[in-house]
């Protein structure tokens, strides 16, 4: 009956268990097909990709840059040759650089600041390299060109001054050509005043900017297509209900950077809103030196991730690739009327050839009917059921080839999924995961002396209050303004802003000093309990035990003195003298350490004879 009843929980914990990953993949893996939640336009089949080179225009993107005074000179002169030959090869029809213009790292790179010279350094470079006259250039802040900037009006707000957008805040710029009107909106999520660095990473867009984008969006319905673009990814954004992404619900696509592909352990981070919006977070120019090419071809979007200085340069823009596909918001029954399969490829050198093959059956080469466009006659009818894949090999006449691939289908309900953890990371609101703060500890009998020693237990009792509640430091969040920093914000002249990055340096503290303080403690007084003093129990008690105990939490202490210096460095000596968490608490340590290891047996006596009540039994 018992087994048989194991059994049978075990199933049930395994159907539990199905059902639950099921959900989170439907949930975060969002197929290419979520038209069902967003009022779909009505599209002509016509006109349809053909042999002309019409209909047609594209776009650049790069993020990130991240010019420094310091670090990496390469960053600049490669970027002035971006701009000189790269955009030169080309020609698009504008340029969206998404932020972090600027590093804004001090020298020993841990503190902020707005250093004009970097902000120089990129005026010069676009004005020598002529970018802005030959194609539309919009540049817009990241939370590194908003560091320590008091106001918009203040004179360290260099991006008003060097930027060629000049413009704070969101905007509208439409794009018109003879084929129709292209809207791109910004969103700017960047925090005013900024704070110096980390309490920038998340962005925030209050009620008053979620009533002008969501303005801006109406603007845009009459647009052939609408690119929402932005510094910030959408789960790294905090906005009032409805939320960013039920705002830009009918654009075609949301450009991002911020996020640098997590250091390159997430190279291809993408993913799909459930209204049918693509998210694109483009890897950063400041290492991995990436730019993105974008394309409408007769209204149908296509994109690709590249690499600086790596030629051909090729974009497939039809048949396009089902997993970037929304029936919402393209024609994609003109992947079906096409006559032509179309390829936009750019080099330096002359384009030797263009061989395209679907399913691995080679169809020929393409010709080159203007510009970059190259085309080739084919049967959709032929590919009309399942997917396919295509391949397309581009050779220039110094023998460097380019091949890309991609999965297309004709049929809009066959769609395909986005990979879970990408969507995970940009679907999530992360700022929500980490305000909660658990509690949930398991009593043992090191616990309970902790808990019935007066001083200890009221010690740590106002160590965990003051986490929460007290201001762990007073100081200049911006230079010449105060301000206090608190776990659930920060204030600065006269400003607040909710808790986003502060909840995570939060957590860290009290999971990587607050609590080990107290588990190393409830050690020390156990040990005490046992009949040693501190000399004594390096003898009584196994080293391999003892020593990494100690060692761990000298490690951690040493963290918390590290935290005052970068809290010195950072925000200045009022700063560091007037933190209870950061300053205060190093002595306050030492003290209750030392008082563990000397305090009167006679204390102790009660749980001395309770140990030993337990060893008896």
């Amino acid at each position: 009956m018992l087994p048989s009843r194991a059994r049978m929980l075990k199933v049930a914990a395994g159907l539990v268990a199905a059902a639950l990953v099921a959900l989170l993949l439907d949930y975060y893996s969002p197929s290419g097909a979520p038209q069902q939640l967003l009022q779909g336009r009505s599209f002509a089949p016509e006109p349809a990709p053909g042999a002309e080179a019409n209909n047609l225009f594209w776009l650049v993107q790069v993020s990130d840059l991240h010019i420094s005074k310091f670090r990496d000179p390469n960053r600049s002169s490669d970027f002035e040759k971006f701009c000189t030959e790269t955009i030169g090869i080309i020609q698009p029809a504008l340029v969206l650089v998404t932020g972090d213009l600027t590093d804004a790292k001090t020298k020993d790179n841990i503190g902020s600041d707005q250093i004009e010279v970097e902000w120089q350094t990129y005026q010069t470079i676009l004005k020598r390299s002529k970018v802005m006259e030959k194609t539309k250039w919009i540049d817009i802040k990241g939370n590194h060109d908003s560091f320590n900037i008091p106001s918009l009006d203040s004179v360290k707000n260099y991006y008003r001054k060097y930027s060629a957008w000049h413009k704070d805040g969101s905007f509208h710029y439409v794009h018109r050509t003879s084929f129709g009107k292209y809207s791109f909106i910004c969103a700017d999520a960047t925090l005013v005043p900024g704070p110096k660095r980390p309490y920038n990473f998340f962005g925030i867009l209050k009620v008053s900017q979620m009533e002008e984008l969501s303005s801006l969006a109406t603007e845009s319905h009459d647009s052939n297509h609408t690119i929402w673009f932005g510094h910030y990814p959408t789960s790294t954004i905090i906005s009032p209900s409805p939320g960013i992404r039920t705002i830009m619900r009918s654009a075609t696509a949301y450009l991002c950077g911020h996020l640098h592909t997590l250091g390159g352990l997430m190279p291809v981070l993408h993913t799909q809103h459930r209204h049918g919006t693509l998210e694109l977070e483009l890897g950063d120019w400041k290492h991995e030196r990436k730019f993105r090419i974008l394309a409408f071809d007769h209204d149908l979007f296509s994109f690709a991730d590249l690499n600086f200085e790596e030629w051909p340069v090729v974009l497939v823009t039809g048949p396009k690739p089902s997993l970037y596909s929304s029936s919402a918001h393209e024609p994609l029954q003109r992947i079906l009327h096409s006559t032509h399969i179309r390829i936009l490829a750019f080099s330096p050198s002359p384009i030797k050839f263009v061989k395209v093959s679907i399913d691995g059956i080679h169809l020929g080469e393409a010709l080159q009917v203007s510009g970059p466009l190259y085309v080739l006659k084919w049967s959709p009818q032929s590919y009309s059921q399942g997917f396919h894949q295509i391949n397309v090999t581009v050779q220039d006449a110094s023998g460097k080839s380019t091949s890309q691939h991609h999965s297309f289908s004709m049929e809009e309900n066959f769609s395909l999924r986005f990979g879970l953890l990408s969507s995970w990371i940009l679907l999530v609101d992360h700022y929500i995961w980490v305000r909660p703060l658990t509690r949930a500890m398991q009593t043992s009998l090191s616990l309970h002396i902790l808990s019935k020693t007066n001083f200890f237990y009221y010690f740590f009792l106002l160590l965990s209050l003051y986490t929460v509640l007290g201001p762990w430091f007073i100081g200049e969040i911006i230079d010449g303004h105060m301000g206090a920093c608190f776990s659930f914000g920060v204030i600065v002249d006269g400003h607040f802003f909710q808790g986003s990055i502060t909840f995570i340096v939060g957590i860290l503290q009290v999971i990587f000093f607050n609590i080990p303080l107290m588990a190393y403690l409830c050690w020390c007084l156990f040990l005490r309990c046992q009949g040693n003093c501190f000399g004594s129990h390096l003898h009584n008690v196994k080293r391999y035990h003892a020593v990494p105990v100690h060692l761990t939490m000298v490690v951690l202490f040493f963290w918390q003195v590290y935290s005052c210096f970068i809290l010195l460095q950072t925000y200045g000596a009022m700063a560091f003298f007037l933190s209870p968490l950061r300053t205060w608490i190093v002595g306050l340590t030492l003290f209750v350490v030392y008082r563990s290891w000397t305090m009167n047996s006679s204390t102790l006596r009660i749980f001395i004879a309770q140990m030993k009540n337990n060893q008896s039994c």
